[in-house]
C-alpha cells in the first residue's frame, strides 16, 4: 500500500503540524480581473491624477509608482479596475509575466491595465499567496497556464484554476511576515545602493569640471589642469574580430575581451581576479599577435559599436591582469598610454564624466548600429590633473566603487537566500 505523501513544506515553523488544505485560487478570490488601455491612450494621460499602473510599475515584490496618471472622470468609467490596497497585482502578458507585488496597504486608489491582472482576496493573506506566486511552484504554474501562439498570456480562467496548498490563516501571517522582512532588507540595501550611486555621479560631475578639487599632503594646490587630445596621451594597437563560437570558459591560454562583455558585465576598472572572462579556444593560431598587443595595466578598451547611443564608445581600464594573456578582441579599441604618465584606475573614470560622454556620441554615425573611429576618438579633447591628483581622484571614486560592490553582493547573497526559502516554505 503506498503511503500517503504529508501536504507539509520541508522548511517550516515547528508550532505548526497540521497539514496544507489543497484550494483553487479562485475559490479565494472575490475579484480576478484587469483592465484596459483608457480611450485616447498615452494622449489622455497626465502627470497628476489618479495613478494609473502598467505591467512596468510591477516590479517583483514592489509597485513602483511613476508620474502616469488619469483623470478622476477616466477612473469613474474604468471602476471595473480601480486598485485597492492589498490587492495582488500580476503581469499576464509580455516579457514581465509573472511578475508580482502586494499593493500597500497606506495606497488611496489608482487603476491598471490590460496587462496587470487584480487579484482580491476574501480572507487569506495577500502576502502569502504573492509569495507563492513568486516561487518555483508559483511561476511553474503560470508557466503552464499561458495561452496564446507565443504563450505569453495569461486569461482570468488560467489564473483562477491555479492549485495552491494552504496553511492556516495564522500560519499565512506569520510565512507572510517573515518574507517581508526579507523582502524590507532587500528595500533597505538597494536604497542604499541607489544612494551610493547617486552621491558618486555627483562627486564625478563636481571632480571634473573642477568645482571639486583635491590637495597635496602638504595642504597646496595641485598644478593646473591641462587640455590634450586623445591621441596624445594614447596609442591604438590592434585587436582580433573573434565572435562567441571562438570562445569558451573552460580551458585557454589567453582570455580575450568581448566588447559585449564591455556593454554588459565588466566594471568600470577591469580586475581579471573578479571578472569572469573567457577564453579563446585552443583550436585558434595565436602565434601571428604581437607581444604588443596582449593587453598590459593601464590600457584602455573602448567598445566601437552600439545600436544605444548612451552605450557607444563605453570604455574599461586594465587594472590588474595577474600576469594572464588577454587580448582585446571583436568590435573594440585598444589604447595604450604612450610617453604620457596616467595614474593607474583614473582614465577609467575620466572617460566616463559627461564633457568627455557627449563628444564621443557627436562623433558616433550609422543608423541602426552606430559606430566611432579611432581617427576621430583620437581627436577627443581630454582635461588632464597632475599625476598626483589623478591618483587621490581614482583612489577616491575607487573606495566608492568597492562600497557599491559590497552592497551589490549583500543583496545578491539576501536574494539567493530568499530563493531558498521560496522554494522550502511552500508546497
Amino acid at each position: 500500500m503506498q503511503k500517503e505523501v504529508k501536504k507539509v513544506p520541508q522548511l517550516r515553523f515547528k508550532e505548526f503540524t497540521e497539514d496544507w488544505k489543497s484550494s483553487k485560487l479562485g475559490v479565494l478570490c472575490s475579484k480576478v480581473g484587469s483592465g484596459s488601455t483608457p480611450r485616447g491612450g498615452s494622449e489622455v494621460y497626465q502627470k497628476n491624477g489618479i495613478p494609473f499602473i502598467r505591467s512596468q510599475n510591477v516590479i517583483d515584490n514592489q509597485l513602483i509608482l511613476d508620474d502616469t496618471c488619469i483623470s478622476e472622470e477616466i477612473n469613474e468609467k474604468m471602476k471595473g479596475s480601480i486598485v485597492q490596497a492589498n490587492d495582488i497585482l500580476l503581469n499576464i502578458t509580455g516579457g514581465s509575466i509573472g511578475r508580482s507585488c502586494v499593493v500597500p496597504e497606506n495606497f488611496e486608489i489608482g487603476n491598471v491595465n490590460q496587462h496587470v491582472s487584480i487579484i482580491r482576496l476574501k480572507k487569506d493573506k495577500p502576502k502569502f499567496i504573492q509569495s507563492f506566486l513568486s516561487s518555483y511552484k508559483g511561476q511553474k504554474l503560470i508557466l503552464r497556464g499561458q495561452t496564446g501562439s507565443g504563450r505569453e498570456g495569461l486569461n482570468f480562467q488560467s489564473i483562477r484554476g491555479f492549485k495552491i496548498l494552504l496553511p492556516s490563516i495564522k500560519e499565512q501571517q506569520k510565512i507572510a511576515s517573515f518574507l517581508l522582512s526579507v523582502d524590507t532588507k532587500l528595500n533597505l540595501l538597494q536604497q542604499k545602493k541607489d544612494r551610493l550611486e547617486e552621491y558618486k555621479k555627483g562627486v564625478m560631475q563636481q571632480l571634473f569640471s573642477q568645482q571639486l578639487r583635491f590637495k597635496d599632503d602638504d595642504g597646496n594646490e595641485f598644478p593646473k589642469w591641462e587640455e590634450k587630445k586623445y591621441k596624445d596621451i594614447y596609442t591604438f594597437y590592434s585587436t582580433n574580430s573573434l565572435s562567441r563560437n571562438k570562445l569558451n570558459y573552460e580551458v585557454g591560454k589567453v582570455k580575450n575581451i568581448h566588447y559585449g562583455d564591455i556593454h554588459t558585465k565588466f566594471s568600470t576598472l577591469y580586475d581579471i581576479t573578479k571578472e569572469l572572462t573567457p577564453y579563446i579556444n585552443n583550436d585558434i593560431d595565436l602565434s601571428k599577435i604581437k607581444e604588443e598587443n596582449y593587453l598590459k595595466n593601464g590600457d584602455l578598451l573602448i567598445a566601437d559599436a552600439s545600436e544605444d547611443y548612451n552605450d557607444i564608445g563605453k570604455t574599461i581600464e586594465v587594472v590588474n591582469l595577474n600576469k594572464e594573456k588577454v587580448i582585446s578582441g571583436l568590435h573594440t579599441f585598444h589604447a595604450r598610454p604612450n610617453k604620457y604618465k596616467m595614474a593607474l584606475g583614473f582614465a577609467g573614470y575620466l572617460v566616463k564624466d559627461w564633457s568627455v560622454r557627449k563628444q564621443v556620441m557627436k562623433i558616433a554615425q550609422g543608423t541602426k548600429v552606430l559606430g566611432i573611429s579611432t581617427s576621430r576618438l583620437g581627436n577627443i579633447k581630454l582635461t588632464i590633473p597632475s599625476l598626483e591628483e589623478q591618483t587621490k581622484i581614482a583612489t577616491f571614486l575607487s573606495t566608492i566603487d568597492k562600497k557599491i560592490t559590497l552592497v551589490d553582493t549583500q543583496i545578491e547573497n539576501t536574494q539567493q537566500f530568499k530563493k531558498g526559502l521560496l522554494q522550502q516554505m511552500f508546497v
